[in-house]
This record gives structure tokens, C-alpha cells and sequence, in this order.
């Protein structure tokens, strides 16, 4: 397809999804125009960079400027598109539940909009809501605005993306599949024909309706944080046992093609934006209508665990005083983002335990600071953190901190500790200047 046959898309939202969203789409060759409330944002997309670290993001808004503009707009953005993809935040509240107040806010906006457009129109929730919102309180909110039906004149999908911070471009190009839950066949068909031209493959592409694409997309992210919590309950037991080896246990498990090797590895337990809310979401959904997810409540209690059981590790060798160093604050590599980061949660029980931490991190350093406040001290450089420590952990796996060297750890009559949470540092290196400990390893 040509630029010139391909749909017009907008995109609303323009944050750390939706402008990787407009920015693949465009990269593409569709003509898009995002649409935010904040005029920081909107500038920022017109100007060609935006101020959200992602990789690859800006070199493909550069590399697609003539296809790519932002509005704060609904009218201009409802007119100079035939699609849009809703990608707002929808924050947890009190009960667990997601909250659609954005969404629904969206809903109005475009249905106002929408009632000055002639002809077909299609909206997409990317957003993650709870199962049973998309074809209720929704649905009526974008008809109830736009003074149209759901149907031949108005199409309505919910469309989750799977994607990590860090890799959301990549992941956007090569998706493993795509979800699609549509309110009929004609919508359902224009957004697979977006997604097959977004795509740099043809990946295979799940259609069915709302309901249970809303549980598909809450239910995958629960399973993925199950094999985490495994494989940490797993090196928990490691820990315990002289000659047991978590990574050689879940190498095994891995290769049986009724588990897979992803997600499978003992080490941190998750945090970030999604996985920590989604399970209690899920576990909260499941309650409310009566049913057992006993399985997300345990991988909830392992992974609230997870920190409790790093804190007990480091005080068998080192007491209150000691001087701690913790590489890595981002809840994982290649983000700032440090929302449920259990690094972050880390330094804050040891400082408050009475250890003296220093932190680093590449990208999340200030972030996580603004959290922590004055209970730590903040490393200007990698050098300089892991010299003047006592005992260092590397809790997130961000690759400059392969590049550690060990004349930076040496001591004058002793030797550092170093433990090795995600197994960043190869063993033999060290063996002559610290005590490299790994998760899991039996010691």
C-alpha cells in the first residue's frame, strides 16, 4: 500500500506509549497526527524530538517528519484521520481496578468531534481496562458524545499493546501477535490491515470480542509474572541448598516446550508500570465475581517477598554502617523508569536499617533520588560508587555495568563483597579482588 491508500491515523496520548505508537506508525509510511492535552508534548512531536527516553524513538520521528504532526486539537485530529488509537493512562484506584476516567474523558472529546466528520470512523482503546468495560461504559460514553451508533458508521476495538519500556519500538515492529477484540467485522478487518503494514513481519492476529481480549491482555501479563515469581521462589530454594544452581535448574525447565525459556530466570522480582498493577487487578476482578485466583495472590506475596529476602542476604555479611553500594535503579535496563522498582525499594530498607547507601543508575539515577530523598547519596560515576563501597550489589542488569573493572575493587587487607543479582559480572574476573556472590547459587 501507498501513503496515499494506506488510513489516516491519530493517536491520543502522546506519552511513553502512544508517541512510540505515532512514531512506528508514521516510520511506516502512514500519515498520523498525534493528539495530547499537554502543549509541552505536542510542540515537542512538531519539533521533531520528544523528551521521553526510548530507544529509537527520535531517530524515527526525524525520519518521518513530513508524515508526523501533533495537535491539541480534537476536531483537526478527527478530521485528518479515519482511525484513532486511544492511549491514556488508566491508573489503578483504591479497589486494585484500572480507572477508564481518561478514557472516558477521551470518549467525549472525540465524540464531539466526531459529530462534525462525515463518514466511517474508528476507535481503538489501547489503553489496558478491566474485562467489561470496552463494550459498556465505554461503548455508551463514545455514542452518547458523538451522537452515534457503534456500528456501520463507527467502529470501536480494544487493542492492548504488548510491549516492555526499553524495547517498546522493537516490540511494536516485531509483536508476537496481535490482539484485537472489535465490535464487527469491518473494524476488525481496517485495524488488522494497520497492524499487517505497521508490522515489519506478519504476525498472527488474535480476533474475538471485547471481553475476552480485555481478559487476554490482564491474563498475560499474570502469567508472565507467575514464571517470574517461580523462578525466584526457585533460587530462593538454590540459595539454600551447597551445590544447587537456579540457572542450570531453569536452563532445564526452559527447554521443555511446555514452559519456555522467557521470563524464567531467579534474580530481582518484577516492578515497573504493569506487571505488579495487573496482578492485583486481576486477583481483585477475580473476587469480585466470585472466583479463586489463588496463583496471582501467591506470585503477589513471592515478589512483595523478594526485597525482605535481599535485605536478610546482605546483613549476613555486613552490618549497620557498612558502606552499600546498588548499581541499577531502573526497574529494568535501558528506561528511567523507576514506578514499583524493587532497587529503589532495596536502598530505601537498607538506609533505613542504618547501612550507608550510595546509588547509581544510567538513565533512573535523578528519578530515583526524587524518591528516596536524603536516605542515600547519589554516585557521580561507576568508578566512583563501586570504590568507595564495602559491599555492592548490582541489582539491575544494565550493560556499562559489564565494563566494571576490578582494580576498582580492590582493598587494602580485604576483600569486597559483590552480589550479583542479575549475574552482570563474569566470576573468573574477580575471583582475586572480591567475593562475586550470585542469587540462586547455593553459597
Amino acid at each position: 500500500m501507498t501513503s496515499a491508500t494506506l488510513p489516516r491515523v491519530s493517536v491520543v496520548g502522546l506519552g511513553k506509549l502512544g508517541a512510540p505508537l505515532a512514531a512506528v506508525l508514521a516510520s511506516r509510511g502512514f500519515t498520523v497526527i498525534g493528539l495530547d492535552v499537554n502543549k509541552t508534548l505536542v510542540d515537542a512531536m512538531n519539533a521533531g524530538k520528544m523528551p521521553i527516553v526510548e530507544p529509537q524513538l527520535n531517530e524515527l520521528i526525524a525520519g518521518s517528519k513530513e508524515r508526523l504532526s501533533a495537535t491539541m486539537d480534537a476536531n483537526e485530529a478527527i478530521q485528518k484521520s479515519d482511525a484513532s488509537f486511544v492511549i491514556v493512562p488508566t491508573p489503578s484506584d483504591s479497589t486494585g481496578f484500572f480507572s477508564n476516567r481518561f478514557v472516558l474523558q477521551a470518549m467525549e472529546t472525540l465524540g464531539k468531534a466526531l459529530k462534525n466528520k462525515q463518514g466511517y470512523h474508528m476507535v481503538v482503546i489501547t489503553s489496558t481496562v478491566m474485562p467489561g468495560t470496552t463494550g459498556t461504559e465505554i461503548k455508551d460514553a463514545l455514542e452518547a458524545a458523538s451522537g452515534r451508533r457503534v456500528g456501520p458508521d463507527l467502529g470501536l476495538c480494544y487493542n492492548p499493546e504488548f510491549i516492555a519500556l526499553g524495547s517498546v519500538v522493537r516490540d511494536m515492529l516485531f509483536p508476537d501477535s496481535i490482539l484485537i477484540g472489535e465490535s464487527d467485522t469491518k473494524a476488525g478487518d481496517m485495524l488488522q490491515t494497520i497492524y499487517l503494514q505497521m508490522c515489519e513481519k506478519k504476525p498472527p492476529v488474535q480476533r474475538m470480542n471485547f471481553v475476552n481480549a480485555e481478559l487476554t491482555k490482564i491474563s498475560v501479563n499474570t502469567y508472565v509474572t507467575t514464571k517470574i515469581s517461580y523462578a525466584n521462589m526457585l533460587a530462593d530454594i538454590c540459595d539454600r541448598i551447597p551445590g544447587a544452581d537456579v540457572d542450570a535448574v531453569t536452563k532445564a525447565l526452559g527447554a521443555d516446550t511446555r514452559i519456555g525459556a522467557k521470563y524464567l530466570k531467579g534474580a530481582m522480582g518484577y516492578g515497573g508500570p504493569c506487571f505488579p498493577r495487573d496482578n492485583v487487578a486481576f486477583a481483585a476482578f477475580a473476587r469480585k465475581i466470585g472466583a479463586r485466583a489463588d496463583v496471582a495472590e501467591a506470585t503477589d506475596r513471592i515478589n512483595n517477598f523478594q526485597v525482605e529476602r535481599l535485605s536478610t542476604l546482605v546483613s549476613k555479611f555486613a552490618k549497620a554502617g557498612t558502606r552499600i553500594a546498588i548499581l541499577g535503579l531502573s526497574y529494568k535496563p535501558h528506561t528511567p523508569v523507576v514506578e514499583e522498582s524493587h532497587s529503589v525499594k532495596l536502598a530505601a530498607k537498607l538506609a533505613d536499617a542504618g547501612y550507608v547507601v550510595t546509588v547509581h543508575d544510567p538513565l533512573a539515577q535523578d528519578a530515583a533520588l526524587a524518591v528516596l530523598g536524603d536516605k542515600v547519596v547519589g554516585a557521580s560515576s561507576i568508578e566512583g560508587a563501586v570504590r568507595e563501597s564495602d559491599l555492592l550489589i548490582v541489582a539491575t542488569g544494565w550493560p556499562e555495568y559489564k565494563e566494571i573493572s576490578p582494580d576498582w575493587c580492590k582493598r587494602e587487607g580485604q576483600r569486597l563483597t559483590v552480589l550479583d543479582l542479575w549475574r552482570t559480572l563474569p566470576a573468573d574476573k574477580f575471583e582475586d579482588v572480591a567475593d562475586l556472590l550470585y542469587l540462586g547459587s547455593g553459597r
